[in-house]
């Protein structure tokens, strides 16, 4: 990052064209994520608030850029979408307070943690085989930099789906914070540079309508968070 902050901009050269994006982080170590972390998303899924951050892992196979294409899997039946805060840890960090964990953070970006809910809830065992396809985590466009994010816990969150909003939260309603949860992952785990947490979704997933409402092939997403930019992409059968 010190090298980073040393570069002028103007000596860097011109991308020309329109280039594919791709993830902005490298080389992800664990991708961990923290389930049911919004009061009201909770409210939503009828689940209890936990007494502790629910965590769970997808595969870093299933990262992809911030406007690849989002893939159904084989045999789903309930592919649900999920914006979210994600957090990059910065420096190696372990047993770190609540109190000192964001000076652990280098930046932040926008996931989406997709979802096939029959995978993840009927198919017995853990959440993971729901939420690890290819093409389930996308990740950016940006890594922002914890300086420019004056609060991760006061962002505007929304997602769309063909131009209907689905999700338009804030993570002011998160359950807990994100220094809790770099703060409480550390107590069971070293988290390394280049790691990324997935800090959790306000309502409006598809399972939470009424009647339930599931992506297919040709619907097109738009997910925006406050300061992060955003992420459009369509959805293609895998």
């Amino acid at each position: 990052m010190q090298r980073l902050r040393e570069i002028d901009p103007a000596s860097l050269p011109v991308v020309e064209g329109n280039p594919r994006i791709g993830s902005c982080v490298g080389q992800v170590g664990k991708f961990i994520c923290i389930g049911l972390n919004y009061d009201d998303h909770a409210a939503e899924s009828k689940m209890a608030i936990p007494d502790e951050p629910i965590v769970f892992f997808k595969a870093a196979s299933a990262i992809s850029g911030p406007s690849d294409p989002i893939e159904i899997p084989r045999g789903a039946t309930k592919t649900d979408w999920e914006i979210e805060l994600a957090v990059v840890i910065g420096k190696e960090t372990k047993y770190v307070a609540v109190e000192d964990a964001l000076t652990h953070v280098a930046g932040y970006c926008i996931a989406n943690d997709v979802s096939e809910r029959d995978f993840q809830l009927r198919r017995s065992g853990q959440w993971v085989k729901g939420k690890s396809a290819d093409t389930f985590g996308p990740i950016g466009p940006w890594l922002v930099t914890r300086d420019e994010i004056a609060d991760p816990q006061n962002l505007k969150m929304t997602l769309d789906v063909n131009g209907r909003r689905m999700q338009d939260g804030s993570t002011r309603t998160m359950h807990f914070t994100v220094a809790e949860v770099v703060s409480y992952l550390s107590q069971f785990m070293s988290l390394q540079p280049g790691d990324v947490i997935s800090t959790g979704t306000p309502p409006g997933v598809g399972m939470g309508q009424t009647p339930e409402v599931y992506l297919k092939a040709g619907d097109q997403m738009v997910l925006a968070i406050e300061g992060l930019g955003e992420q459009r992409y369509g959805v293609v059968q895998g």
